[in-house]
Parts: C-alpha cells; structure tokens; sequence
C-alpha cells in the first residue's frame, strides 16, 4: 500500500517521526484508500485471478498479507474467501491502527489479526501453513526481496499460493494540454523521477519470476492488468489526483524546471482556478503486474 513517487510509503519501514512525518503518513493513507476506491475494477481483476489459482473459496483458511497499509488487499481476500483469517503484516503503527479501525467498521475485526514489524528485520512468525501469502507493491521496498521470498516460501504450506502484485507504471491523470504552462508536463515530471528511483528503489519494474523461481516456487500465471478510467470531474479521482500529484512534486522539487513547478503548484492548490480539484477533463490511467508462485507439493 518509502517511495513518495507513487501511493506506497516505506511500508514496512518504522512509522516514528515528527509531525512532519505523521502528516506524511496520514496523507499516504487517504491515498492508499482512494486508490482503492478509484481503481477497484482494477484490483478485483487481480483478485479474481488470484482466487482462480488458489483453489475453491473454502480452501484458503489463512492468509497473510505483507505491506498491508490500510488493508485493501485484506478486505479483499477476506470477501473472496469467507472461510479466511488473515494476518496483516505493516510497519507503521498508524496503518496498523487504521487497517483495525477499518475492520471493525467492516464487521472483519474478529478475522484479522494485525502484525507490525518491519519486514528487513527478523520475520515474524505466522505460525506456518498459509495457504495464501500477498503483497502488493511492497516487495520492490524491501532490502533483500530474495530473502523475503524465502521467508514466504517457509511460510505456506505445499501447493499455497504466493500472489505478488506490483504496479509497472505510476497513475498518470493530466491531459497533455492543460490550458496552463507547456504540453506534456505529466510525462516530463515523471520522467524526472527515474534517476533517484534506480538508486533508490532498483526492484522496482524489477522481473520477479526469476526471484520466484530461484526461491523454490513454481510460476502458476504471470499478467499485466491496465486501467483507463474516462475523463471525469469526480470528486474521489480528483482528491486521489491532488495527493499522488503533490508527492510527485515533492520528490522532483529540485530537479524540475521553475515554470513546472509553478504549473504543478496551481494544479494541486486547494481552490485555485486550475486545481485538479475543479477540472473535468482528469482520466486514470494505472497498471498492475501480477506473478503467482506455487509452493509445490512435494
């Protein structure tokens, strides 16, 4: 659910800080929701195909889901397999809290069971025999990915299913002419990111059917899902728009160019004339790469 670039923070990361840090996170996690929101078509496809892999709906009686953020993964899982209880597993308190507070809301409260640890440390342990082990694009984070598919690996009981979802591009939402400021500033911001991200996140857009294999697994299914919403003036896209728009800004502040900048700035103020908040010409566009590893049987 620690890129800034697009909606996951350091999922798995220690959550402490100042209010600077706090407000961050809060941010990040209206983003994680709406995201949800905004691109359930999206994540219900990716759902549906994990549940084709992962036998009938009774089947799956435990699942954990790694970099939970505010659970939409979880809730998910829980609604697709009636029969399960899941374990999520986030290093932030305040998601953690937040993942409860939904579950309790929910009517799911008394099958989930929040874990916070941070997931480049010790593993915690779920007890063995998982019949279904998730992570959504949270796997690019961690310190040592090999490592943690061995963990998962240990994790599920032979023939479980690893799910491993990541996105393979960043939700993009302008036009191309914006009335304000040059053609394409979208794609040019963004392209502003990739330098800092290969250092900072190599993973990410990584193949990880290599990783899988290497770790035992076999490759059950391997699929790219991709999402383009019509232009709308919703408010949910447009507030979704506002927070993914003012990260990207953040994260390009000193390499971009003054007049983006400032463009950037008007798109993401609060009541603006050119807010995003009043326009109706914002699509969606986003993707998902999904790999599915089986434990084998024997």
């Amino acid at each position: 659910m620690a890129d800034h670039t697009h909606h996951h923070h350091h999922h798995h990361g220690s959550g402490h800080g100042g209010p600077e840090s706090t407000e961050r996170e809060a941010a990040l996690a209206e983003m994680l929701d709406l995201d949800a929101e905004v691109l359930r078509s999206l994540h219900d496809d990716v759902v549906d195909l994990v549940a084709a892999h992962a036998g009938d709906a009774g089947d799956v009686r435990r699942f954990v889901d790694l970099g939970s953020g505010t659970g939409a993964g979880t809730f998910a899982l829980l609604s697709r397999f009636p029969a399960a209880e899941a374990v999520a597993v986030d290093g932030s308190p305040m998601m953690t809290e937040h993942l409860l507070g939904k579950a309790k809301a929910n009517g799911t409260a008394d099958r989930v069971r929040a874990v916070e640890a941070d997931l480049d440390d010790d593993w915690p342990d779920f007890g063995g025999g998982l019949d279904l082990a998730w992570s959504a694009t949270a796997m690019h984070h961690m310190a040592d990915p090999a490592r943690a598919m061995r963990e998962v690996f240990a994790g599920l009981r032979p023939g479980g299913l690893f799910a491993l979802v990541e996105i393979d591009s960043q939700p993009r939402f302008l036009p191309e002419e914006l009335g304000i400021g040059r053609p394409g500033l979208e794609l040019r911001c963004r392209a502003l990111l990739e330098p800092q991200r290969a250092v900072e996140l190599p993973y990410l857009g990584a193949d990880w059917g290599p990783l899988l294999t290497g770790a035992g697994f076999e490759i059950a299914a391997e699929r790219r899902f991709a999402a383009e919403l019509a232009p709308t003036g919703s408010k949910v896209v447009a507030r979704y728009a506002q927070l993914v728009l003012r990260g990207l800004r953040d994260r390009i502040a000193e390499a971009a160019a003054a007049d983006d900048l400032a463009v950037l700035d008007q798109l993401t103020d609060d009541d603006g004339p050119h807010s995003v908040l009043r326009r109706d010409d914002l699509t969606v566009r986003a993707g998902r790469q999904v790999w599915l590893g089986r434990r084998p049987v024997k």
